[in-house]
C-alpha cells in the first residue's frame, strides 16, 4: 500500500529551537545527548544477531534488562554467549521479570551463567507481603556492551520472534535500534539504577559508568528510562500528539488508548495532521486486540487512519512524527507503560533517521488492511475461524464499552447517543443482579472480600515486624561502641 510523501516543513528559527529542545528535555526528564549515531534493526532476527555479535566482542562487561526469557534454543543460545563471556572475566549482569518469565523460564535456567561468574537479578517477584506488587513490571529490553553500543527495543529473548518455518508463522514484526556515542553512558545509566534496586549495585569502577563515550556521529536522541514512579514518556507522547504539524505515525502492539491520548490524537486528525495507527490484526494477547479495537471509532471519526498489520504479531513499539522525530523502545501505548512499569525508549530528533523511520512505516502499510467505518470484510483476511480467545476479547470490550458508557451516565461528563441507551439497560441490569446478590446470598460477596481483607492486613502486618526490626538493628548499631 504506497502513500503519498509528507510535506516538507519549513525548518523552526533559532529560538524556537532552544525552546523545544528544554520543553522536551523537561518534559520528558531526559537532556538530549549528541554526537550519536543509531542503526535500525528490523525484526528479530536482526536484533538477536547484533546483540551476539556485540556479546561475543565484549571485553568489560555485558547488560542485559528484558521482559522475557524463554527456555528455548535462542535463550540457550544467549545463555551460552553470556556464560563464555563471564567465565573469561567480562561483568556480566541479568535482570529478568518475574511475571514476563512466568511459564516461559525459572530462575534456574540461569545456574549456567552463575556458575561461570555472571549475576542474575529477578525483578518484583511475587510476595505475599505485597498482594498487588506484582502489578509493577520491568518491561524493557535493553543490552549494554562495554562503553561501546546500547541496543533498545520490543524484542525479547524468545524464539517467537522468529517465527515457526515447519508450521508457516511468519517471524514477528518488531523494531530496535543500535546506539553508539555518548548516549550509551545514559543507557547504562538506566541498568545501573535498575539493578541497584534489586540489591548492591553495580561496581563504581566499571568502565561503562566512568565518562562519557565519545562522539561518533550527528544523531541527537534522548534516553527516555521511565520507573514506576515517573510519566515523562505519557508526557512526551502528549506533547508530540499536540505539535505535530504533518503527519504523526504511531505503532504500537497493544494500543489501550486513554481518554487524554485518544483526544490529543483526534484533535491533531481535526487540524489536518495525518494521523496514522498500526496495531496487530492477530494479537498475541487476544483480549488486549479487542480491547484495542474498542477505541478505534473516536478515532476514526476524528480523521485518525487506523490499521492492522496481516502478519503473525505486530510486536514494534514505534512512533514518527514530521519527518523529524522518532521513538523507538519498550513502551506501549497503554495506562501499564505509561505509569505503572520500567520501559525503556530512544527518542530521536533527526531527519535522516526519521526518513528512514518513515520508509519503514509506509513499507509496513504494505502488508497491512485499513479499518473504516462502514462495514465491509477486509481484503485477505478469513474470518470463518475464530481466532482462540475471540470470547475473551470480547468480553473484555463489551466490559469496557459498559464502564464508559454507565461512568459517562453517572456524572453526565458527555452527551450519551441513541444507540447507547442499550448498554445502559444492560448497565442497570447488571447492577441489580449484584444488588440481589449481595441481599439474599451475603456470603457470595462477603467471603472472598474477607479473604482480600484478611490477606491484606496479615501483610501490612508482616512488613511492620521487618520495619520495626531493622528499625531496632539500626538503633542497636548506633549505640554500639
Amino acid at each position: 500500500m504506497a502513500t503519498a510523501a509528507p510535506a516538507s516543513i519549513p525548518p523552526p528559527s533559532a529560538p524556537l529551537r532552544a525552546l523545544a529542545r528544554e520543553t522536551f528535555s523537561r518534559v520528558a526528564g531526559a537532556p538530549l545527548l549528541g554526537g550519536n549515531t543509531v542503526e535500525l534493526l528490523i525484526d528479530g532476527r536482526a536484533n538477536f544477531d547484533a546483540w551476539l555479535a556485540a556479546i561475543g566482542a565484549a571485553r568489560t562487561s555485558i547488560l542485559l534488562e528484558n521482559y522475557i526469557f524463554d527456555d528455548d534454543a535462542l535463550a540457550r543460545e544467549f545463555r551460552r554467549a553470556l556464560s563464555e563471556r563471564a567465565a573469561a572475566g567480562v561483568h556480566v549482569c541479568v535482570v529478568r521479570d518475574w511475571f514476563g518469565c512466568l511459564g516461559a523460564s525459572t530462575d534456574h535456567f540461569w545456574g549456567e551463567l552463575r556458575a561461570a561468574g555472571g549475576e542474575v537479578r529477578t525483578y518484583n517477584p511475587f510476595r505475599f507481603t505485597s498482594p498487588f506488587g506484582w502489578v509493577t513490571r520491568d518491561h524493557r529490553k535493553l543490552l549494554v556492551v562495554d562503553a561501546e553500543v546500547g541496543f533498545v527495543s520490543g524484542v525479547c529473548v524468545s524464539g517467537r520472534w522468529l517465527g515457526n518455518a515447519a508450521r508457516r508463522v511468519p517471524p514477528w514484526r518488531d523494531t530496535g535500534v543500535a546506539v553508539r556515542g555518548p548516549a550509551v553512558r545514559a543507557l547504562a545509566d538506566a541498568f545501573a539504577d535498575s539493578w541497584a534496586s534489586l540489591g548492591e549495585g553495580l561496581p563504581a569502577d566499571l568502565p561503562v559508568l566512568n565518562g562519557v563515550p565519545p562522539a561518533v556521529g550527528p544523531v541527537d536522541l534522548r534516553v527516555v528510562a521511565k520507573l514506576p514512579t515517573t510519566t515523562g514518556l505519557y508526557r512526551l507522547d502528549q506533547l508530540v500528539a499536540a505539535l505535530a504539524q504533518r503527519t504523526l505515525w504511531l505503532t504500537d502492539a497493544y494500543f489501550v488508548g486513554i481518554a487524554p491520548y485518544v483526544q490529543a490524537l483526534a484533535a491533531a486528525a481535526r487540524d489536518g495532521v495525518d494521523v496514522r495507527l498500526l496495531v496487530p490484526g492477530t494479537s498475541d494477547v487476544p483480549a488486549v486486540g479487542t480491547l484495542s479495537r474498542a477505541g478505534y471509532r473516536p478515532l476514526l471519526e476524528a480523521g485518525v487512519r487506523v490499521y492492522e498489520w496481516n502478519g503473525s504479531m505486530l510486536h514494534a513499539k514505534t512512533a514518527v512524527a514530521d519527518g523529524r522525530w522518532a521513538r523507538v523502545g519498550s513502551s506501549n501505548l497503554n495506562i501499564a507503560s505509561w505509569l505503572e512499569n520500567c520501559e525503556i525508549d530512544v527518542v530521536v530528533e533527526d531527519e535522516a533517521f526519521a526518513g528512514r523511520m518513515q520508509a519503514q512505516y509506509e513499507e509496513d502499510l504494505r502488508g497491512a488492511t485499513e479499518i473504516v467505518l462502514h462495514a465491509r470484510r477486509r481484503a485477505g483476511q478469513d474470518r470463518k475461524r475464530r481466532p482462540q480467545g475471540a470470547g475473551t476479547g470480547r468480553s473484555a470490550a463489551g466490559a469496557l464499552r459498559l464502564a464508559n458508557t454507565v461512568g459517562a451516565a453517572m456524572t453526565n461528563r458527555r452527551v450519551l447517543g441513541a444507540a447507547e441507551g442499550t448498554i445502559l439497560l444492560g448497565g442497570a441490569l447488571l447492577l441489580l443482579g449484584g444488588a440481589a446478590v449481595a441481599l439474599y446470598f451475603p456470603r457470595l460477596i462477603a467471603w472472598p472480600l474477607a479473604v482480600l481483607a484478611l490477606w491484606s492486613a496479615l501483610s501490612l502486618i508482616l512488613r511492620y515486624v521487618t520495619l520495626a526490626r531493622s528499625a531496632k538493628a539500626a538503633a542497636s548499631s548506633r549505640r554500639a561502641p
